[in-house]
């Protein structure tokens, strides 16, 4: 069976700012209809990755190459209009004077008048708003709005889609509903899309595959269920959700033993070397994640309430262990337990995420 063709592939791509390199050494690929994310924290790069798949920066090194051909080397530059990307942008950007149909129907004024007219009644239909189509943008919700940018920048059936921070003026709530909404109409429209977020919660609602960006690179491209549970070092592992890192001794190389039980799973690459062998008793760090950690009343390991957040169906409580190390626990909220209350928990640990000590990996 053949590989899936890749869209887009960003090859060992360098971006710089006079003598500011920005972006070094990045480089992914997104699969024909697949949905990807750049993910990480302001500053990271990812929106200047961005607007170089656009067209709009020039690369120092490497490449971009879009549909099978180079759009972006250093020393070419296809222009952005001749690329056939399509951009959604936070501010919506839509013409206030242009109803929602002429606003999806901008980019079709070469088509015929037929055709245009039966584009803009399809996507009208695919984000929702076919009672809305003769109204103008400052009549609509921002949910509405931003299914009108969305529809517009689908319109001329670009080969890629663009989407930059697209909820960021949105409420949470509003954020995560049309997060999952804008993925359906997307995969709907047979699109290929690249988004740019710094919420975990949309990019992981909306993308098939992530890609971490810290300082300039890509820390770990993968899906979402891998970077929460594999991820390949502490920044993935700090970045994505939530844990707490408690010491380990290694036991051999499938083994580790935390103040809370002895658990079972690969453990450092540094620390394996002869652990069976030498007994010399290696460190490691192992993440326990708040779902690692369950409520059962009938386990004889207590742990101190000493923080609690309510979430609706769930508690997140802050549990400090007899040690004084604190762990995070993820209990269904019908188990309300008061600050400073001794309650039951018991280790439910499917993947083992532990990494060499930050200050030295072996004790002699």
């Amino acid at each position: 069976m053949a590989a899936p063709e890749s869209l887009l592939e960003v090859r060992d791509l360098h971006l710089a700012y006079g003598e500011l390199e920005v972006v070094h050494g990045l480089s992914f690929s997104l699969q024909r209809g697949a949905i990807g994310c750049l993910l990480g924290p302001s500053g990271c790069g990812k929106t200047t990755v961005l607007r170089c798949i656009a067209g709009f920066e020039p690369p120092r090194r490497g490449e971009i190459v879009l549909n099978g051909a180079r759009v972006s080397a250093p020393g070419f530059l296809l222009p952005p209009e001749k690329r056939r990307i399509g951009m959604v942008f936070q501010d919506f950007a839509l013409f206030p004077h242009l109803t929602v149909a002429d606003n999806i129907a901008f980019g079709l004024r070469s088509w015929p008048a037929r055709e245009r007219a039966a584009r803009v009644r399809e996507l009208t239909e695919l984000v929702r708003l076919e009672a809305s189509a003769r109204q103008y943008p400052h009549e609509l919700s921002g949910g509405q709005q931003q299914r009108v940018a969305l529809a517009r920048a689908l319109a001329p059936r670009p080969a890629l889609l663009l989407l930059d921070e697209p909820f960021s003026n949105l409420d949470v709530e509003l954020r995560e509903q049309l997060s999952v909404e804008v993925r359906d109409v997307i995969k709907a429209s047979g699109a290929t899309a690249v988004l740019v977020t710094h919420d975990q919660q949309e990019a992981f609602a909306m993308a098939d595959e992530v890609g971490i960006m810290y300082e300039g690179h890509i820390a770990q491209w993968d899906s979402p269920y891998a970077l929460y549970h594999q991820p390949v070092n502490r920044f993935v592992a700090d970045f994505v959700g939530q844990g707490v890192f408690l010491p380990a001794k290694v036991l051999g190389a499938h083994r580790v033993e935390i103040e809370l039980g002895v658990l079972h799973g690969d453990v450092p690459q540094g620390c394996q070397q002869g652990c069976e062998v030498c007994g010399r008793g290696c460190l490691a760090d192992v993440l326990l994640r708040p779902d690692d950690v369950v409520h059962d009343d009938a386990s004889s390991m207590k742990a101190e309430v000493v923080k609690k957040a309510f979430r609706g169906a769930d508690i997140l409580y802050t549990l400090r262990l007899d040690s004084g190390r604190t762990v995070l626990a993820l209990v269904p909220s019908h188990h309300n337990h008061a600050i400073g209350e001794r309650i039951g928990i018991r280790l439910d640990v499917d993947h083992v995420v532990a990494f060499e000590p930050l200050a030295a990996t072996a004790t002699g």
